[in-house]
C-alpha cells in the first residue's frame, strides 16, 4: 500500500455542496481529503489506501452496501477503519431502524447531528485519523513480527540443517574412532596374545628340556644316585608343568578348587624355608601374623602358591635386595561395595622399584605382562586374581614407583575349625655333582634346567660352574677361574641377555667358544646370527648338545686361523 493514500480522508456526501465543502474544509486542516462521487468509487479509493471515511448518510439512502459491507468485513485483524457520519434531520421509526443497521455495518462509527460545526467535524475526522494511524503502527509492528518470526523459522532450518549435518559428522567421526579403537583392541589383543603364548612356550619349552633330557640321559647313566637325581628332576619338571596349567585355569577362572578352613598363619608360616630357597640372599621375609588372626575358606595349595607367585615377583621387583614382608589382618563387618562381611587382608609387601601407574592399571588386565618376550607366561597376578575372585574374595594393589609395592588378598573368614595339617608344595631343587673333566661356564635361570644340562655337560666330560644371570657369569669370568667354553640361555633375568653377555665376552675374551640356547629363539636369533653366534634350541638331546659344543669351538678355530692367514 501507498503510504500517503493511508492518511487520505476520503468523503462520499453526493448530494448537493457537502462533498466538496467538506474537502476544502479538510484541506484547510492539512488533511488530504479525496472527495467519492460513487459507492463503488468510494470501495475502489478504499482498497487503495484511506485513513478514514466521512460520508453523508442521505448518501446511503436506497443505495446497495453489499460491496461496502464486504470490504468492512474482509478488513485484516490490525484494520478497524473509522468511519465520521453526518445524519439527516429525519427522524422517522424507518430513518432512525435504517440508520442502527448502517452503524452495524459500518462498526467503528461516530455520528455527528447537523447542524454541526466546522471545527466539531474536523475534530472528530482528526481524531479518526489518529485512531487510524495507531492501527497502522499495530500493522507494522505485525509485519515486522512476523518478518522477524519468518527470519527466526529461516535460522531455526539453517541451524537444524548444520546440526543435523554436525551430528552426522560427529556420527560419522565416532564410527571411525570405533573402529580405530576396536582394530587398536584386536591389535593388542592379539599382540598380549603373541607376549603370553611366546612365555608359555618358553616355561614348557623348559620344562620338556628336563624331561626330554633327562629321559635320554637315563640310558647313558648307570650310576644310581645320578639316575635319581635325574628321574627328580623330571618329576619337578612335571609338577611346575602341572602347576602353570594351574596357573592357567586360575587365569580363565576355570580352576576347580578345594576350599577348607586353613590357619593362615601356620600355613604360610611354615613356607619360610621354601621362600628362602626361591629367593636371593639378599632378599628377606618376615612373617607379621596376630595371635588371633581369623582362619579362611580357600584352597590351602593354591594359596600357598599365590603366595610364592607375589614372593617371587617381590623378589624381581627388588635387583638390589630388601625386605618382603608378609602380613595378615582382621576385618570386621567390611563393606567396600565389592565385598562385605569378615575378611582376612592378608598382604605382600616390599620394598622395590614399585610400579607406574599406567602399569598398575593395568596389572591385572587378561594377557598384560611386563616381562620380556617370550620370558615367562606373565600369568603370577592373573592368577592372584583369579584365585581371589573364586575364593569369593578380591585383590587390591598399592604401589609407588621408588617405595615398593604392596599387593592385597582379601579373603572370606570361615568359622570352622581349620586342620592342623598343612599342605607343602614339593619344589626341592637338584644339585648336580661336578665332573672332573672340561670346564664349561654355564648360564641358566631355570634350577631344574641348570640340573639336567650339568648332568649332559658332565656326561660329555665337562667340569661344570653354574651362573644364574649375565652379570653372574662375568663375575666368574674376572675371578680368574679357567673357563673352556660358555654356555648360555638367551632370555635372562638383569637386564642382559645372552646374546648382550655373548658381545661383552667377546670384547673380553674372544678366545673362549660361545653356545647360545632358548626355548623361544625367535626372540634374539636374528642378532645372534648376525653376531656370527651359534644358537641350540630347546628341548635337545645330549647327542645335539655335544654336536653344538663340537661346532662352536670349530667355529671360533677356523676364525682364529682366517685371521692370522689375513694378517700373514
Amino acid at each position: 500500500m501507498n503510504a500517503d493514500r493511508d492518511s487520505r480522508v476520503l468523503i462520499f456526501a453526493p448530494i448537493g455542496r457537502d462533498g466538496p465543502a467538506s474537502a476544502e474544509l479538510f484541506r484547510s486542516s492539512n488533511l488530504d481529503a479525496a472527495n467519492c462521487r460513487s459507492l463503488p468509487e468510494l470501495v475502489n479509493e478504499m482498497t487503495a489506501g484511506v485513513g478514514t471515511v466521512f460520508l453523508a448518510e442521505e448518501g446511503l439512502f436506497g443505495k446497495d452496501t453489499t460491496p461496502l459491507a464486504q470490504w468492512i468485513a474482509a478488513q485484516p485483524p490490525w484494520s478497524d477503519l473509522p468511519f465520521v457520519v453526518l445524519t439527516s434531520h429525519r427522524e422517522q421509526p424507518a430513518v432512525v431502524a435504517w440508520r442502527r443497521s448502517i452503524v452495524e455495518l459500518l462498526r467503528n462509527v461516530s455520528l455527528l447531528e447537523r447542524p454541526v460545526q466546522p471545527i466539531t467535524l474536523t475534530s472528530a475526522v482528526q481524531s479518526a485519523m489518529r485512531a487510524r494511524r495507531r492501527q497502522y503502527e499495530i500493522r507494522a509492528l505485525l509485519q515486522a513480527r512476523e518478518q522477524t518470526a519468518q527470519e527466526l523459522e529461516k535460522l531455526v532450518v539453517e541451524r537444524t540443517r548444520e546440526l543435523k549435518e554436525a551430528n552426522e559428522q560427529l556420527r560419522l567421526e565416532m564410527n571411525e574412532r570405533a573402529r580405530v579403537e576396536e582394530t587398536l583392541r584386536q591389535a593388542q589383543k592379539i599382540e598380549a596374545i603373541g607376549q603370553l603364548t611366546g612365555g608359555v612356550a618358553h616355561d614348557f619349552n623348559n620344562l620338556l628340556m628336563v624331561i626330554s633330557g633327562g629321559l635320554d640321559m637315563l640310558d647313558r647313566q648307570t650310576d644310581p644316585n645320578r639316575r635319581r637325581r635325574l628321574m627328580d628332576g623330571m618329576i619337578q619338571a612335571a609338577q611346575r608343568g602341572a602347576s602353570l596349567t594351574k596357573q592357567l585355569l586360575a587365569f580363565s577362572r576355570r580352576q576347580t578348587l578345594r576350599p577348607e578352613p586353613v590357619d593362615v598363619a601356620m600355613q604360610i608360616g611354615g613356607m619360610r624355608e621354601l621362600l628362602d630357597r626361591s629367593l636371593r640372599g639378599d632378599v628377606h621375609v618376615e612373617f607379621d601374623f596376630p595371635d588371633a588372626l581369623w582362619p579362611v575358606e580357600v584352597d590351602p595349595g593354591e594359596l600357598e602358591l599365590v603366595i610364592l607367585n607375589l614372593a617371587v615377583n617381590a623378589r624381581d621387583a627388588m635387583p638390589n635386595g630388601g625386605t618382603i614382608v608378609v602380613r595378615g589382618e582382621n576385618l570386621h563387618d567390611l563393606n567396600d561395595g565389592e565385598i562385605a562381611g569378615d575378611y582376612v587382608r592378608l598382604s605382600v609387601v616390599d620394598t622395590g622399584v614399585g610400579m607406574s601407574s599406567k602399569i598398575l592399571s593395568r596389572v591385572f588386565e587378561p594377557f598384560f605382562t611386563t616381562k620380556d618376550v617370550g620370558k615367562g607366561s606373565g600369568l603370577g597376578l592373573a592368577q592372584v586374581h583369579g584365585f581371589a575372585t573364586q575364593s569369593r574374595g578380591t585383590v587390591r594393589i598399592r604401589s609407588e614407583v621408588g617405595r615398593g609395592t604392596s599387593i592385597e588378598l582379601y579373603l572370606p573368614r570361615s568359622f570352622d575349625v581349620p586342620s592342623s595339617e598343612r599342605h607343602l608344595i614339593d619344589l626341592t631343587r637338584v644339585r648336580p655333582k661336578r665332573s672332573n673333566q672340561g670346564h664349561v661356564l654355564l648360564v641358566e635361570d631355570d634350577d631344574e634346567v641348570a640340573a639336567l644340562v650339568s648332568e649332559m655337560l658332565g656326561q660329555l666330560g665337562y667340569d661344570v660352574t653354574r651362573a644364574s644371570s649375565a652379570a653372574a657369569a662375568l663375575g666368574a669370568l674376572a675371578d680368574g677361574r679357567s673357563i673352556d667354553l660358555i654356555f648360555s640361555d638367551i632370555m635372562m633375568p638383569g637386564g642382559m641377555n645372552g646374546v648382550e653377555l655373548a658381545r661383552e665376552i667377546k670384547k673380553r675374551r674372544s678366545d673362549i667358544p660361545i653356545l647360545l640356547t632358548s626355548g623361544y629363539a625367535e626372540a634374539s636369533i636374528h642378532e645372534a646370527e648376525n653376531a656370527g653366534i651359534e644358537i641350540l634350541a630347546k628341548p635337545y638331546h645330549i647327542d645335539d648338545l655335544a654336536a653344538a659344543l663340537n661346532t662352536a669351538k670349530s667355529n671360533l678355530r677356523r676364525n682364529a686361523q682366517s685371521k692370522r692367514s689375513s694378517s700373514c
